[in-house]
């Protein structure tokens, strides 16, 4: 059975900006700039890496939910969100307020992607975060299982969203426990896979774990400026995601930008 797939913009594959905002782009200025531009260009989402430090020879680090608000007050159209929020680090009950009133101000456009985090020990060890990964996958799950409960009515306002906010899940290829989390959720984000031949093995996998009751689900891939986008789309992606690295060039993103999501 195939996955059921969104379809609200219309022309099938939606296209997005996936930015580190680090170094040339940790101005948030520069970011709304880029946002403002990347909706009149075209694009469907932007979604920002959220990390608290990154590796040499990164430097300069924003915060992607103070971001993001500022990014949602000035745009209309663009779906935008966090890729990936590690719950290890997080308090459940402090992220179920962020993303309701996020979701709120812009009208129902956020996405919340999640996973493990990256195994960066500069921003594991000397913040006291947990770096087992089995102990992160287990954080993660009840996490997701708490923040459910919370936009379901323990905490008031609830989401925008019905009947919740989307949750995308992120997992590394070819780790065969985060397709089996994200199927319980509306989407997945498999990072470092060797090509659209996997995603398809992905999507395959996926669609045995969900009925058909739990609606559409999302494929997410990031591919590099320029690449084609056909043979993902083929391959299942619902979202193809043009991704800079940790070390974007704001010149290169504007370039990007200007000439759309070809």
């Amino acid at each position: 059975m195939p996955l059921p797939t969104p379809s609200a913009n219309g022309h099938g594959i939606r296209r997005g900006l996936y930015l580190a905002p680090f170094d040339e782009l940790a101005d948030p200025r520069v970011l709304i700039e880029l946002a403002m531009q990347a909706e009149s260009s075209g694009w469907d989402g932007l979604f920002l890496w959220d990390h608290i430090v990154w590796r040499a020879p990164v430097r300069a680090v924003a915060d992607p939910w103070v971001a993001l608000s500022a990014i949602a007050a000035r745009t209309e159209r663009l779906r935008l969100g966090p890729l990936v929020t590690p719950l290890s680090r997080r308090r459940v009950q402090k992220l179920a307020r962020e993303t309701v009133t996020l979701d709120h101000l812009s009208a129902g456009r956020l996405t919340l992607g999640v996973g493990l985090g990256a195994d960066i020990p500069e921003e594991l060890v000397p913040f006291g975060e947990v770096v087992e990964p089995r102990e992160r996958a287990r954080l993660l799950d009840h996490g997701l299982s708490r923040l459910a409960e919370l936009w379901a009515g323990e905490f008031d306002p609830p989401p925008v969203q019905r009947p919740r906010i989307p949750v995308w899940v992120a997992g590394k290829w070819p780790n065969r426990r985060p397709p089996a989390r994200a199927a319980a959720w509306d989407g997945m984000f498999p990072i470092e896979l060797p090509g659209p031949d996997a995603l398809a093995e992905l999507a395959a996998e996926i669609a045995q774990q969900r009925s058909p009751d739990q609606g559409p689900f999302d494929l997410v891939v990031e591919i590099d400026p320029g690449a084609e986008v056909a043979p993902w789309s083929k391959a299942g992606a619902t979202w193809v995601l043009t991704g800079f690295g940790p070390q974007p060039r704001e010149a290169e993103v504007r370039h990007v930008i200007a000439n759309g999501p070809r």
